[in-house]
């Protein structure tokens, strides 16, 4: 899951962003309207997080350029304030939830994970693939029985190889869904991730190696 956070109170947006990283999320984050524009330009994102009153571009002129253009992405708004007419007004414009601020964090999570699974086809809350099974809820991985430690980055790659299928999942994809803007596309963090992610994951070996291609369970 890839998360655009826009919010200009940089101590919040940095905390949400490091608390959604720490849900295998993959964070970006714009501190005004303009550098929100900007990576949805460029970016593929599940849900954006965005303050209504953001300086440069205003939320709301967001959320009309968003609609105008046809984009996929969901927009959870943030405000100040929780009147109803507010909430109406911003659902109006093209948001597909809203959360006044302050916020439980346990529920910004929740209530993204709700938006983002209206952009991909209904996924079981618990996958399983050649005896790993993956709590999507709880976040928990085991194999055979026994449970696997995995850092953030190798649950994420796990939980992207494991929505596939089976289908072959690229290199670029997986950049895409489990990292962020700052990573280096010609990096090796991939391949050196999956190699730390097979080895936990122990024989017989599950994850394929599709030469050109990437990889697929």
């Amino acid at each position: 899951m890839r998360i655009l956070v826009a919010e200009d109170e940089r101590f919040l947006a940095d905390l949400v962003a490091e608390g959604l990283r720490k849900r295998a999320m993959a964070v970006d984050v714009a501190y005004d309207g303009a550098g929100a524009l900007e990576r949805l330009a460029v970016n593929e994102y599940d849900v954006l997080v965005l303050d209504r009153d953001l300086p440069h571009v205003h939320g709301d002129e967001i959320c009309r350029e968003l609609a105008q253009r046809g984009e996929n992405v969901r927009i959870l708004m943030l405000t100040a304030s929780g009147a109803v007419h507010d909430r109406v007004s911003g659902l109006n414009l093209g948001a597909d939830d809203y959360l006044a601020k302050p916020f439980a964090f346990d529920e910004l999570v929740a209530r993204i994970g709700a938006l983002a699974r209206r952009n991909v086809p209904p996924l079981p809350p618990v996958l399983e693939h050649g005896g790993i099974t993956l709590d999507t809820a709880r976040r928990q991985a085991r194999r055979d029985g026994h449970d696997l430690r995995l850092s953030r980055k190798e649950y994420a790659v796990l939980e992207v190889l494991m929505q596939a299928r089976g289908t072959v999942v690229s290199t670029e994809t997986l950049l895409e869904r489990a990292w962020d803007e700052h990573t280096d596309p010609f990096t090796t963090v991939v391949k050196v991730t999956m190699s730390k992610l097979r080895s936990k994951l122990g024989e017989p070996a599950v994850i394929v190696t599709v030469p050109g291609h990437g990889y697929r369970l």
